[in-house]
């Protein structure tokens, strides 16, 4: 292997790499039985249920796909707090991935992506890498980031992005989305309050039309913020 080649080896695939041998060990011990836990399945002490709207429906499903968009960089930062002093509303974002073709069992050392805009829709670029970050999911496929609710801008509506990797072949890549109501009140906030927000942050965005019902986090006021669980389905 060349010194340039040898350069494009990340420490996201060497977490991979040295996790994927025990993934199955790992998501086995944290389960339980098969087929006596759910996707969801989450002590009583835990965030809750993830939802992509709010219903009641089942959790464990494909997650649906979007594009990465113009902004996403391969930066391989392991962190859970993204937020690099940004500020904004406080938000906690907790990740379940499971393995839909696999009966929905967690995935253990998936390594999971998310990047979005600040408060005033503005992304890192260049060298700066505030509100970008990596996790990699423990044995029971959970994850925690740590970040703000993202600002609005190019007439889209307010999201998150993120990229599963379940190993270094493969990867998932969707968006999440914000309640349209939770989004004015924030918008109300400073420093979202210094440029005045769309009146309907999400209907102008045919991607939200066509997949927010099932993207749509469902928050939940946490301290002085918000916080969200999901479960992400992938094939």
């Amino acid at each position: 292997m060349s010194e340039k080649d040898a350069s494009r080896t990340s420490r996201r695939t060497v977490l991979l790499a040295a996790g994927s041998a025990g993934a199955a060990l790992l998501t086995a011990a944290c389960s339980g039985p098969a087929g006596t836990r759910s996707a969801a399945g989450q002590p009583s002490a835990s965030p809750p249920r993830p939802s992509g709207s709010g219903s009641s429906g089942p959790a464990c499903v494909l997650t649906t796909e979007a594009g990465a968009g113009p902004y996403y960089v391969d930066l391989d930062r392991i962190r859970s707090d993204i937020t690099e002093g940004r500020s904004g509303v406080p938000f906690r974002l907790d990740l379940t991935v499971v393995r839909v073709s696999a009966g929905c069992r967690p995935l253990a050392a998936a390594s999971v992506d998310v990047w979005h805009a600040d408060a005033s829709g503005a992304y890192s670029t260049g060298g700066a890498t505030f509100l970008r970050g990596t996790q990699v999911t423990d044995g029971a496929g959970r994850c925690v980031f740590r970040t703000i609710v993202p600002g609005w801008y190019a007439g889209l509506a307010p999201h998150i992005h993120f990229k599963v990797h379940p190993d270094t072949r493969t990867e998932t890549t969707s968006q999440f989305f914000f309640p349209e109501d939770l989004l004015l009140k924030v918008y109300a906030l400073q420093p979202y309050a210094r440029r005045p927000a769309p009146k309907h942050p999400n209907r102008r965005d045919s991607r939200y039309r066509s997949a927010g019902t099932a993207m749509t986090l469902a928050l939940a006021p946490d301290g002085d913020g918000y916080r969200a669980a999901y479960t992400v389905g992938i094939a």
